[in-house]
């Protein structure tokens, strides 16, 4: 267990508790000395104060969960006048508090609890990365917790920080592993479903990486705010019904209009469109003038660029 506190009496009195309890202690008196740590060894929980000079333990906490030690519980200590901080302390990563002064029963109770849920979330992510699953847990604004080897190979592409170098965080220290991140309209689904209720296990949303479209599926609620998603690479014929849905339910099409649409903005002539749909020329011709009207353009240009827009949103 790691303990971060700049205060000695606080220090010692933890550490005579914890090794009592046959517990081994690791100590850092600051944010910086804390990451140190880490990243030569990970400790199963960290105990952290929340105000520290410097470094304090929110941003310590925020950087803790960008590195190595994503998956580490965090506990914060904070004074018994200083509630605001229990806010900030959970909104930074942490998931749970205890006020000074500490009562080490209480800590060793609660210790327990956490490490016991930690083990098993541990278990059930190393079981996928073996089966080479790919499967992330997010909460539901859509911030990765973890994710497997595999999904995080796919996430690097999507992630807009996917190419951006890591920040020092003092001095010459670097983090080995910037966090993740959802692409935007992923963030904007798991909110809107959330506030919804949990959505139907078919429910998806199929997002645009490079050269390769990958769909998300809310797969289960782990916590009231930790869900599981599955990644796979979309199928041609997943892509196509979930653009056709789309432009018909945006754009108040009929589901055929829809679909000439949908292969207008693949850049298909009409002739191309007319042997995919198995339709006649003229036919092609009259869902277009129809659908031109319905969505207040003049051209095949407009209307190509109003369905791309809805479609990569």
């Amino acid at each position: 267990m790691l303990v971060v506190d700049d205060h000695p009496d606080t220090l010692q009195l933890l550490i005579d508790a914890l090794e009592d309890a046959g517990i081994t202690v690791l100590i850092a008196t600051d944010g910086k000395r804390a990451l140190e740590q880490v990243v030569h060894l990970l400790p199963d929980l960290i105990l952290l104060d929340a105000v520290m000079p410097g470094m304090d333990g929110f941003e310590t906490c925020r950087a803790l969960k960008a590195g190595p030690a994503a998956h580490i519980p965090v506990i914060f200590m904070t004074g018994l006048e200083e509630t605001e901080h229990i806010v900030r302390g959970l909104e930074a990563g942490g998931i749970d508090y205890l006020t000074k002064p500490i009562a080490p029963n209480e800590l060793l109770a609660r210790m327990r609890v956490h490490l016991a849920r930690a083990r098993e979330s541990q278990d059930v992510r190393t079981a996928l990365d073996v089966s080479g699953r790919t499967m992330l847990a997010a909460d539901t604004r859509g911030n990765v917790k973890w994710a497997t080897p595999q999904a995080q190979h796919i996430l690097a592409k999507l992630s807009a920080n996917s190419g951006a170098q890591n920040d020092p965080i003092a001095d010459d220290l670097v983090l080995t592993s910037p966090p993740i991140e959802l692409p935007p309209q992923v963030r904007a689904w798991m909110a809107r479903s959330a506030a919804s209720g949990a959505p139907a296990p078919s429910e998806n949303i199929v997002v645009a990486a490079h050269d390769i479209k990958i769909r998300f599926r809310w797969l289960s609620r782990v916590s009231d705010d930790e869900v599981l998603l599955i990644i796979q690479q979309a199928e041609p014929a997943e892509i196509e019904r979930a653009g056709i849905g789309k432009l018909q339910v945006r754009l108040g099409l009929t589901s055929r209009e829809a679909e000439v649409l949908f292969w207008l903005s693949c850049g298909k002539s009409n002739r191309d469109i007319a042997d995919i749909l198995g339709i006649s020329y003229r036919t092609v011709d009259k869902h277009l003038e129809h659908l031109f009207i319905k969505i207040g353009v003049e051209s095949r240009s407009s209307a190509v660029a109003t369905s791309v827009r809805i479609l990569d949103e």
